[in-house]
């Protein structure tokens, strides 16, 4: 495992990142069944706290709109921002794989996703995530024949809020339900390394989990998916109405290096999320 020792009074993972995570990494951990953890996150001084935590994954997610910038909905950000914090994260940390998020409508045809592919993984980011189905298998299928490798994203979508009716729980209904199977798997096929499961019901996810090849991440998709991610806010109790599926892990902990290693440490042992997380 690409881990070391950390000395922390407060520690619970004591898991220090030592090798560089790869995409081929993250299958490995899949195959074996073991949970690998990410965090959304926005600067370099939290990017070098997650690697001295084992955090696997670090996601610089268009998030940040609302919870850096005081957006409401994440369809403001830009490009420019988003490069400007990738390129923070990745001062900060060397060895998680780091993902970053294309802001919305920046990958609308198959030459803005390459050209912005292009400026946000110059600026830092190993890995590129966009949000959508079946339309963007094209795209998916491009990028990755060019070398990039790409995070899918499926269930509730948030730079679809205003077509989705607001921020609602996804493939509740087997209609929905089975419209998110078919799409993982044509964004699998079509060459995307990871795949993200927003607000949708755990069997759902599970189903999901089992049926594609690629590392599935959840995010208020029960338990049973191969990582959990949270934004950094949430974590830390930051956020004024925190969703049903976060948690402040620093009223568990003594300080803000043991909350996120609170968690990832719960992540990995399976006590997150608990019930009161999951849909169901």
């Amino acid at each position: 495992m690409p881990y070391g020792n950390i000395s922390n009074s407060t520690s619970t993972a004591n898991t220090a990142l030592v090798k560089n995570i790869t995409t081929t990494a993250l299958r490995k951990l899949k195959a074996k069944g073991e949970k690998f953890v990410v965090i959304s996150l926005y600067d370099a001084h939290m990017a070098a706290m997650a690697q001295r935590c084992g955090v696997e994954v670090v996601l610089v997610g268009d998030s940040l709109g609302m919870t850096v910038l005081g957006y409401d909905s994440t369809i403001p950000v830009t490009m420019e921002q988003m490069i400007y914090h990738v390129e923070a994260v990745a001062r900060g940390n060397k060895k998680s794989l780091i993902i970053g998020d294309l802001p919305f409508m920046t990958y609308a045809t198959p030459d803005d996703a390459m050209r912005n592919c292009m400026r946000i993984m110059q600026a830092g980011a190993q890995m590129v995530k966009l949000e959508g189905g079946a339309w963007l298998a094209d795209t998916v299928r491009m990028l990755s024949e060019r070398g990039v490798p790409v995070c899918a994203h499926l269930g509730l979508t948030p730079q679809s809020v205003n077509k989705l009716g607001g921020f609602r729980v996804q493939g509740r209904d087997e209609v929905g339900a089975e419209a998110i199977l078919a799409d993982a798997k044509l964004l699998a096929d079509a060459g995307a390394d990871l795949l993200v499961l927003e607000c949708v019901p755990a069997a759902l996810a599970a189903r999901i989990t089992r049926d594609i090849a690629i590392p599935v991440i959840g995010i208020g998709a029960g338990r049973d998916t191969d990582a959990q991610v949270l934004v950094i806010n949430d974590i830390l109790g930051l956020t004024e109405q925190p969703p049903k599926f976060s948690k402040n892990f620093l009223l568990e902990a003594n300080d803000i290096p043991g909350a996120m290693q609170k968690y990832v440490a719960d992540v990995k042992s399976g006590l997150f999320p608990g019930d009161d997380n999951i849909f169901f």
